[in-house]
């Protein structure tokens, strides 16, 4: 979709907005092998879907510092910092807080928490055409990420009256927990990377699947601009990641990787 059209369907979904009305804002996700990285900015929106994973720790900072320079803004002209909180890959979701936190602090603006999850229910929603909808009629949306070890992220989510309720908290589930969770749900759509992961061992449970990604750094955006307008900012000290799968200790890569994006982003 092209800026202009992203943007005038950002302003749609926050009930007319202008331009001129929607804040500066930073929105990145990096709980997945995808880095999605979006801005909103005057003469934006700009959105990048990129190669994430494991290099996401060190491309992240860099290419949020390049959007910044196509704007034409600097860090500190950001109003709001939205972040993927998870759940999804432990690497990934230290390297997403540790950047939004270190913005935060050098910055001094809000920050964002925004559920992983429900930016693939986004994305699903205006891939199966419900984001042209005008929203009386409910919308659900089952997703299931793969999270390895026969295991997946999982929850479902209602888009009703332009915004989007939780119906089921993300969790994590054996494959047979999450076929028994979902045994007559009624759903308009299924997303993730669950199905193509597991195959016959999780059945499709109705609705439309929607199973590939379109545009996730846009999702994304839209959700943290909703988020804005509703007062969602929180502290850094208060901007937390959301684990699902516990994990001792981090390796040493890891904890050179958190402080050398938490100094960066700060500095």
């Amino acid at each position: 979709m092209p800026a202009d059209d992203r943007a005038a369907a950002t302003y749609r979904a926050l009930g007319g907005m202008s331009a001129a009305e929607v804040p500066k804002l930073l929105a990145f996700d990096t709980s997945t092998e995808r880095l999605a990285l979006a801005l909103q900015a005057p003469g934006g929106p700009w959105c990048l879907d990129a190669a994430g994973g494991a290099a996401a720790s060190a491309t992240l900072l860099p290419q949020s510092l390049r959007l910044l320079g196509e704007a034409g803004l600097q860090p500190a002209d950001l109003q709001f910092v939205a972040f993927g909180r998870g759940p999804g890959a432990f690497t990934g979701l230290r390297t997403a807080c540790a950047v939004a936190q270190g913005l935060g602090y050098g910055i001094g603006c809000p920050l964002l928490p925004i559920d992983s999850l429900l930016i693939v229910a986004e994305d699903a929603r205006w891939q199966a055409g419900a984001g042209a909808a005008d929203g009386s009629a409910p919308f659900d949306v089952g997703v299931a990420m793969d999270a390895r070890m026969d295991e997946a992220y999982a929850a479902t989510y209602r888009w009703q009256g332009g915004t989007w309720r939780v119906l089921q908290a993300p969790a994590l589930l054996t494959l047979p927990a999450l076929n028994a969770a979902w045994v007559g749900a009624t759903l308009q759509a299924v997303a993730g990377t669950a199905w193509p992961a597991f195959g016959a061992r999780l059945p499709v449970p109705g609705g439309v699947p929607v199973f590939g990604e379109a545009q996730r750094a846009a999702a994304l955006l839209r959700l943290a601009l909703q988020a804005a307008a509703d007062g969602g900012g929180v502290d850094a000290a208060d901007a937390l990641p959301l684990y699902l799968r516990d994990k001792v200790a981090f390796t040493t890569l890891e904890r050179d990787a958190q402080r050398a994006a938490t100094a960066a982003a700060a500095s």
